[in-house]
């Protein structure tokens, strides 16, 4: 069984040069002087509301997001402004003297304030109540308007059914109908963000270093990301949002000399953070690029405890070559603190290939079992006897038991209907090391490849994206798909820590494993369990010193309702109670099969070994995880190493610290002491 863990050899380290949102003004010459107005009313009204373009359902406001003008800023909060059903007035600007040139301002809800009370016999009814929505934007290096102080909460009722009776919004209605007469503007496709640097420490054991070089990879200039009207914006708001309210949130960006984006990786704090608990085989899905979708969507997706896919990292790849395969590769390993995983799994790509082999030489790379055989139909569908050569090639790659059964059952589809020639029953042929199950049987893949005909892998972002969503439209749907996810995960640790599981036989395999596994993962060893009794005439058939070979007999339901006899070679070792059964579900899956449990139950085992039960699909792993110490021949003065030994230790108090109120407690009030002791003077002798 191969380990779970290994030893830390490689460290890196990234920085964020954040620019700060609190710098001074552009302009330092000249006197300053502020200006109270009211957009929607005064003289210049038209002036000031005009907006370049209307987007549709804007993002809310965020401290960070910057615009390329005033009104551009305008425009975006009275496009919000309109969608949540209040309008808007700019109540303050700041100006320089000199130059009359405004440099700060302050948009707020039109009901803010008050207004002076009227003498006339008739006044308008007040409609101002103080309210204290607004946002406050500020000139930043001459060029661009930045958000610096937001507040969404309104003191009065919001609606969008009212929307239309705002001036602010009647203005953004005579500024489309000018647009419309107007030449089309393109956006221009950069990215004004954080710069992302590597620094790399000693890599011993001969692990190699990720260098800068080899982040920004030398590609073909010629091959970008194909960005549409707010794309670029959306990407940019996004990042800058997620650098501010998730501290661990890393990205990195690569663009051509012409400052256009070729490829994008990002990964927020939760993705590193389960890959430390689940780095054990992950699939890199490139589903949106085998598929043709507007968006070059590539996502690392990992398994939990609960077998639930969990996100380990996002990307978008302008160019399906080696060159951008290999930045996108190396940009998600620098991320990881240069962790490799034991398993990868891809679809069966040249280029895929190749970048693998170069970025994580020693990781077992293998192609996902689901994704060629859903092919079978478009690339086999249209020859004659097509149903008797699907039969055929799920009979040889589902059900051969030995090498040998599945070269002979492939030869005899191949041959029986003439497709020596299909070049990609070819291509399959020759890869079959890399995706065939009886090859893979020495392979931990935790159930993250169907071994049955009717399984199949859905993408992480199944629902979420289709042929042609946007960069802009996915960015909306990211954190709701991730929330949603995270939910379901948060369920199954409650369900499995608070509820106690239904047994439904007295095998003893089954209460054992009821105390140690999470709901999910003990549901489906139930399976097994429940499936002995479908297993008869056990016998050994071989005895080599302690090792006895066992036939298992089982019925099997096949096509139509079917069942045929099929018999199960399993070895038992006595002495260190080490089984294998030839179905290899262990690796597969996780847990043991039913042909295991049965030699068990004949050799009079009552409890499943513990090298059988991964640690893994735990109810408690996370709280249980083995984090690495520190080695002794490390040198302690690596300010490195000290930080990344820092944070694994740190994401698992975070983890244990949010699973309750009580933890969140315990875990916040030692922070705080920690906190206090740094922020004494003497802080060495503290700790002496």
């Amino acid at each position: 069984m191969l380990p779970l863990w290994q030893p830390l050899f490689f460290f890196s380290f990234y920085k964020m040069e954040v620019v700060c949102l609190n710098s001074e003004p552009a302009f330092n010459e000249g006197d300053e002087y502020e200006h109270e107005g009211d957009c929607a009313t005064g003289e210049n009204a038209d002036e000031l509301c005009a907006a370049p373009h209307l987007k549709r359902d804007p993002p809310p406001p965020t401290v960070g997001l910057e615009f390329d003008s005033f009104d551009e800023a305008y425009d975006f909060y009275n496009g919000y402004a309109k969608d949540q059903g209040f309008g808007i007035r700019v109540s303050n600007s700041w100006f320089r003297s000199k130059r009359k040139e405004r440099y700060r301002a302050k948009l707020s809800c039109s009901s803010a304030g008050f207004k002076k009370k009227s003498e006339a016999n008739n006044p308008r009814p007040e409609t101002r109540t103080g309210c204290p929505a607004m946002i406050v934007i500020k000139l930043v290096d001459s060029k661009s308007w930045r958000i610096v102080e937001v507040e969404l909460q309104h003191n009065h009722l919001v609606s969008p059914e009212i929307k239309r009776f705002y001036k602010s919004h009647k203005k953004m209605i005579l500024a489309a109908q000018k647009s419309q007469q107007a030449e089309p503007v393109k956006e221009i496709h950069t990215i004004k963000l954080y710069r992302a640097s590597v620094i790399n420490a000693a890599a011993p054991n001969g692990y190699s270093k990720v260098k800068e070089r080899d982040v920004r990879h030398p590609t073909d200039h010629s091959k970008h990301l194909e960005l549409k009207e707010g794309d670029a914006h959306a990407v940019y708001n996004y990042f800058c949002r997620m650098k501010l309210t998730n501290p661990n949130f890393f990205y990195l960006m690569d663009l051509d000399d012409e400052a256009r984006l070729k490829n994008i990786f990002w990964a927020d704090a939760r993705s590193r953070s389960a890959y430390i608990y689940f780095s054990d085989a992950i699939a890199i899905d490139t589903t949106c690029l085998t598929n043709k979708y507007e968006l070059p969507l590539v996502s690392f997706v990992g398994v939990n405890h609960h077998g639930q896919s969990v996100l380990l990292g996002c990307g978008f790849l302008g160019h399906e070559s080696v060159e951008y395969f290999v930045w996108m590769f190396r940009s998600w390993l620098t991320c990881m603190l240069g962790r490799h995983p034991r398993v990868i799994l891809t679809d069966q790509s040249k280029s895929l290939q190749m970048a693998i082999s170069e970025v994580f030489p020693g990781t077992r790379h293998c192609y996902c079992l689901s994704y060629i055989m859903q092919r079978v139909p478009e690339k086999l569908g249209g020859l004659r006897g097509y149903e008797a050569i699907r039969k055929q090639l799920n009979q040889a790659v589902y059900n051969s038991m030995k090498i040998a059964e599945f070269e002979t059952a492939w030869g005899s589809m191949v041959g029986q209907h003439g497709l020596g020639e299909n070049k990609w029953l070819q291509s399959l042929h020759e890869d079959r090391q890399r995706w065939v199950p009886v090859y893979l049987k020495d392979t931990s893949f935790v159930g993250m490849i169907p071994v049955k005909e009717n399984e199949v892998s859905k993408p992480f972002f199944d629902g979420y994206v289709h042929k042609h969503t946007s960069f802009k439209e996915f960015l909306d749907k990211y954190d709701l798909a991730l929330q949603r996810k995270l939910m379901k995960e948060a369920t199954g640790d409650t369900e499995s820590r608070n509820c106690s599981f239904e047994l439904r036989t007295k095998c003893n395999f089954e209460l054992q494993l009821s105390k140690v596994y999470t709901k999910q993962i003990f549901e489906k060893f139930q399976i097994e369990v429940e499936g002995m009794y479908s297993c008869f005439n056990t016998r050994q058939v071989n005895i080599n010193g302690p090792i006895i070979t066992f036939a298992v007999k089982e019925r099997v339901e096949v096509e139509e309702s079917e069942k045929e006899v099929r018999q199960y070679e399993v070895l038992y070792e006595t002495t260190n109670m080490e089984i294998r059964c030839i179905c290899s579900l262990f690796n597969f899956r996780g847990y043991l099969c039913r042909h295991a449990l049965n030699v068990f139950n004949y050799n009079g085992v009552e409890e499943i070994p513990s090298q059988y039960i991964l640690p893994r699909w735990s109810k408690d792993y996370k709280r249980r995880f083995p984090l690495d110490p520190l080695p002794n021949d490390v040198d302690v003065n690596d300010y490195v190493l000290r930080y990344n030994h820092l944070l694994s230790r740190a994401i698992q108090v975070i983890e244990e610290g949010a699973q309750s109120r009580e933890c969140w407690k315990a875990s916040l009030q030692g922070l705080e002491e920690l906190c206090r002791k740094f922020a004494l003077e003497n802080v060495d002798e503290v700790f002496l």
